[in-house]
Formats: structure tokens, C-alpha cells, sequence
């Protein structure tokens, strides 16, 4: 299957970019993947997309997505979360606090890291792992 973006950087030079960037990538990566998941699997209206998305994009849900799959995690993806979540952000979350702030950045650093270094089924993995493993964490039934 041809991938529909191609990523022109190495794994060098993703190393280089902030975790910020990762991050940046990574909360867009995960935003398409629970939007297509709630288009599969409902029939909802836009409006109510939208409403359905924030409860598993927020910060607050991503942070506690981090802390279930943390332990499961490699030593290389513990270090790019560790990275993420000590980043220097000078946004202010509107609706969480600031540490689940922080632990939701280091989720969306890992999944962006994952994307750009073309590591794909590894994010699959980690996504299959919150929807269908032993904890079902995001669970969207209508």
C-alpha cells in the first residue's frame, strides 16, 4: 500500500526537531485516527463528531492514555515521552491542568515521533492497545 504522505526527513533529523514538533504532529495524527474511527463506527452528524472527538483528544484523556500504556512501552519511546513531557511550552492549557498538560504533550510527542520515523505499525500497535486491549480505554458505542 503507497502511503499517502511522504516524509522526507531521517531519522537523524527528526531526532534534531523539538519535542514540541513531534507533539504538534502527533496531536494531529491522533485527532485523524479517533475521527475515523468515530466515522466507522457511528453515524453521527458533524456537530456531533465534533463533541465525541474532544472526550478522547482532550488533554486530560490523552494523559491518562499515556499512563496505561507507559510501562508497555521501549526504552527509546520512554525517553521521547520523557522529552515531550519536559518540553518547554509556554501555552497555557484552558482546560486541564498543567501536569496533564505536559503528560498529554508526551503522548502526542510519541505518536508524532512514531509518524515521522515511518514507524507505523508500531503506532498501530499502540492504538489497537487502547481500543481493543484488556483496558478499553477508548470504547465509542452507539
Amino acid at each position: 500500500m503507497e502511503e499517502l504522505f511522504e516524509i522526507k526527513k531521517s531519522t537523524e533529523e527528526v531526532n534534531l526537531l523539538s519535542p514540541l514538533t513531534w507533539a504538534y504532529v502527533g496531536d494531529c495524527v491522533y485527532e485523524l485516527y479517533i475521527r475515523t474511527k468515530l466515522i466507522n463506527e457511528t453515524n453521527l452528524k458533524p456537530h456531533k463528531l465534533h463533541i465525541e472527538a474532544i472526550k478522547y483528544v482532550k488533554a486530560k484523556a490523552q494523559a491518562e492514555l499515556l499512563q496505561k500504556i507507559y510501562d508497555e512501552l521501549t526504552a527509546e519511546e520512554k525517553d521521547i515521552v520523557r522529552r515531550g513531557r519536559n518540553a518547554e511550552n509556554h501555552h497555557l492549557p484552558k482546560n486541564s491542568n498543567v501536569q496533564e498538560y505536559m503528560h498529554a504533550t508526551a503522548f502526542e510527542a510519541l505518536i508524532g515521533y512514531l509518524y515521522l520515523t515511518n514507524q507505523n505499525k508500531r503506532i498501530k500497535e499502540i492504538l489497537k492497545r487502547l481500543t481493543n486491549g484488556k483496558k478499553n480505554d477508548i470504547n465509542i458505542k452507539y
